[in-house]
C-alpha cells in the first residue's frame, strides 16, 4: 500500500476498506515489527468501533478514520489517562484553527458546542506495571453532509464551516500535534498537559444536568483525577466521583 501522505513525518498506509483500522493495525503489530506512529487510514470501515462497543457512522471517503500505534513504555499503567489527554488535545487543538466552540467531552470525545465531531478509542497492551503498546483509533467527521444513524448529535467540520476540507492536511496537522505532545509526555512534562486538558473540557464551567444510577442532578465539573475519574460537585456541595459510563451528560 502506498503512503496516503507522501511527505508525512510518520509512516502511513491507506486502505480503501477494512473492518476496523484498530483491528487491522493490531494484526500488523502482532505479525511484525511496526514503527511507532505508524498510521493506518481507511476510506470506509465495515465495523468501525467506538468506546464500549458503540459503532461509528461514516460515509465512504468523507471523513478521517485512522489508527496509530505508540509504544509508551515510559508510562506506568496508572498514568495511562495521560494518553487520552494528549490525543484528545491534539484533535481538539487542530479543529480550533477552523472555528470556535470545540471542547473535549470527558473522557475523550470531541464536541462542537453540544454536538459530537470526533470519537477516540484507545486500546493498551500492558507489560507488568508499564504500557507496552497503545493503538489509538480516531473517527473525525470532516466532509459528511448528513448523518443517517440513530446517533443523537453528530456533526461534521463541513457542516460547521460550510467548506469542504482536505482530509490529508488535517491528518498531518493532528499527527504533528500528537507528536509534540508525546514528546512532552516522554519528558515528564505532565502538569501542562493536564491543565490544558481541564481547561478544554466540555461544560468546564457552571452547573449542568447529569444523570447516574440514582437519577438526574445538577453539578459542575470539579476536576478529573490523574487516573481519569471525573469529579463533579453537585448543587448541594457534595463531591461525586465517576468512572467512564457511570455518569451521563444530559444534553
Amino acid at each position: 500500500m502506498k503512503p496516503w501522505i507522501e511527505t508525512a513525518p510518520f509512516i502511513n498506509s491507506y486502505v480503501g476498506q477494512t473492518e476496523s483500522t484498530n483491528l487491522l493495525l493490531n494484526s500488523w503489530c502482532n505479525e511484525k515489527t511496526v514503527a511507532q506512529f505508524t498510521t493506518v487510514v481507511a476510506g470506509f470501515q465495515t465495523a468501525g468501533r467506538g468506546q464500549r462497543g458503540n459503532k461509528w457512522e461514516s460515509d465512504e471517503g468523507m471523513n478521517l478514520l485512522f489508527s496509530t500505534v505508540l509504544y509508551p513504555i515510559f508510562l506506568a499503567v496508572k498514568q495511562q489517562f495521560l494518553l487520552s489527554q494528549i490525543i484528545s488535545l491534539a484533535v481538539k487543538e487542530v479543529l480550533d484553527s477552523f472555528s470556535e466552540g470545540f471542547s473535549i467531552k470527558w473522557p475523550n470525545d470531541i464536541y462542537h458546542c453540544d454536538k459530537k465531531i470526533a470519537g477516540i478509542l484507545i486500546e493498551n497492551d500492558l507489560s507488568g506495571n508499564t504500557i507496552s503498546r497503545t493503538i489509538v483509533g480516531t473517527g473525525l467527521n470532516i466532509n459528511q453532509e448528513a448523518f443517517h444513524s440513530d446517533a443523537p448529535n453528530p456533526i461534521s467540520l463541513r457542516q460547521i464551516t460550510g467548506t469542504v476540507h482536505d482530509r490529508k492536511d488535517i491528518l498531518q496537522a493532528v499527527m504533528l500535534r500528537l507528536m509534540e505532545y508525546y514528546n512532552q509526555l516522554s519528558n515528564g512534562e505532565t502538569e501542562e498537559i493536564s491543565s490544558r486538558y481541564l481547561a478544554s473540557l466540555y461544560r468546564s464551567r457552571g452547573m449542568h444536568t447529569y444523570t447516574d444510577a440514582s437519577g438526574e442532578f445538577q453539578a459542575e465539573i470539579f476536576t478529573v483525577s490523574p487516573e481519569g475519574y471525573l469529579w463533579l460537585k453537585d448543587d448541594k456541595g457534595a463531591l461525586r466521583k465517576y468512572a467512564f459510563k457511570e455518569v451521563q451528560y444530559i444534553l
